[in-house]
């Protein structure tokens, strides 16, 4: 028995030429105010530490830390370097010559072409700089370089700084999953941002005239990331 074509449901479209991409594991990314270097537990721990400590409020809304002590941030990065799809990054301030920050590839799934940038932990003295900006923009050219299709961004739903970071900085808003884990003993709904493959030449436009030495004068922007990116974005989050 034959059925009208019109009845049949529109099945997607098809992924011509696809090849799977590479993990992300080993690699170093660098750019002219920030290096991303493979997370070492004996090499980071101790070189991390003071730019978190007395800052407890950048764990928040993570689920581990704060760390007080060398071996307690030693042992946690142990553990999480261990963890199967991950690939963390200790961050370098290369204006400031320290290390202030960490940065994860997660989820990471090569067969469907999606990978997660997550765990991002940045010290207030990293935060807000063009290094932070740039350290994003190095690990997002990454994975779309190397033939990903899909680019994520996840954060706890009451992480409004999270949001619009992740607004600012080019990705979609996709909704919110409600009742999604639980951390540190309570509730986290998650709100989910992506950027895709098809988005990645105007975005990288976008970072790349943001992070050009014309945007700035004496050190400030003439015009915001925000600005750049507004128009490639599909979504917007309702909530900001």
């Amino acid at each position: 028995m034959s059925r009208s074509t019109d009845s049949i449901p529109t099945l997607g479209e098809p992924v011509a030429g696809w090849k799977v991409p590479p993990e992300p594991v080993g690699q170093v990314l660098s750019g002219s105010f920030v290096q991303l270097v493979p997370l070492d537990p004996d090499a980071h721990a101790e070189a991390l530490l003071p730019s978190y400590l007395g800052h407890d409020q950048v764990w928040d809304y993570l689920p581990y830390g704060p760390f007080e002590t060398v071996a307690a941030f030693r042992a946690w990065m142990k553990e999480v370097t261990q963890l199967p799809a991950h690939q963390f990054f200790g961050i370098k301030n290369l204006e400031m010559d320290a290390w202030q920050g960490v940065a994860s590839y997660l989820r990471i799934d090569p067969k469907n072409g999606s990978i997660e940038v997550g765990h991002i932990n940045f010290s207030p003295a990293l935060q807000g700089t063009r290094a932070a900006t740039e350290a994003i923009y190095l690990m997002m050219r990454w994975a779309f370089e190397n033939g990903y299709r899909r680019y994520e961004w996840k954060c706890n739903a009451l992480n409004h700084a999270s949001r619009r970071a992740a607004q600012r900085l080019g990705f979609s808003f996709e909704g919110v999953f409600r009742q999604a884990t639980i951390s540190k003993g309570r509730n986290r709904d998650t709100a989910w941002f992506a950027a895709i493959d098809s988005e990645w030449p105007r975005l990288q436009r976008a970072f790349e005239s943001w992070l050009s030495p014309d945007n700035f004068v004496n050190g400030r922007q003439i015009k915001s990331l925000g600005e750049f990116t507004a128009p490639i974005r599909v979504a917007s989050d309702p909530t900001l």
